[in-house]
């Protein structure tokens, strides 16, 4: 049974599909892509801030050469929205970011050094902890300590905003009109 929605195709009885001959692509070919920026960068021609997120057509290339663990590395080509310069980024798949190249500056990320730091501190922490079976105690009571604290903090804070949360809403009606009555007799007299 044939279907109506499929099209027919007809194969005469000599065809050879090794006969078809193969596209020759080049390897270096750039396709284009729609993209956001991954980060907020400011181009080095006009100043103008470019925010991660805004949204580009962009060239996209293959990094000849460049591969990590087998992946391919791609190459963005983007303009900048003010003076039409061109920005060009790589992906980093061994930080699992994007690279700057040329064209653009890439703006200050405190959020990252703050996470490779805490990261840094937390492996410093655990190749002690190995060594030292004093010092994992001693980190053990630390934490419990600082959770102690933390946890004192939070119930004075809630206390003192239940102390403050009790708020006679008649006192301060009757304390409005008071003042409207006054205002009242300071514009008769």
């Amino acid at each position: 049974l044939k279907s109506s929605l499929s099209p027919q195709k007809y194969y005469p009885p000599d065809f050879d599909p090794a006969k078809i001959p193969k596209l020759k692509l080049p390897k270096d070919r750039q396709y284009v892509v729609r993209l956001m920026a991954p980060f907020n960068m400011r181009c080095k021609t006009c100043g103008e801030y470019i925010y991660k997120g805004k949204k580009f057509n962009a060239r996209k290339e293959t990094v000849q050469n460049e591969v990590y663990l087998g992946l391919p590395i791609f190459r963005f080509y983007i303009k900048c929205t003010r003076c039409l310069a061109e920005i060009t980024f790589k992906t980093d798949p061994e930080n699992t970011d994007y690279t700057m190249e040329h064209g653009a500056t890439r703006n200050f990320q405190a959020e990252k050094l703050l996470e490779e730091e805490e990261k840094r501190l937390q492996k410093e922490r655990e190749e002690e902890e190995l060594n030292n079976p004093m010092k994992v105690l001693e980190n053990r009571t630390k934490d419990s300590k600082l959770e102690m604290e933390v946890l004192e903090n939070l119930q004075e804070l809630k206390e003192l905003n239940q102390r403050q949360a009790n708020v006679d809403f008649e006192a301060m009606l009757k304390q409005y009109k008071e003042l409207e009555e006054e205002q009242r007799r300071k514009e008769q007299e």
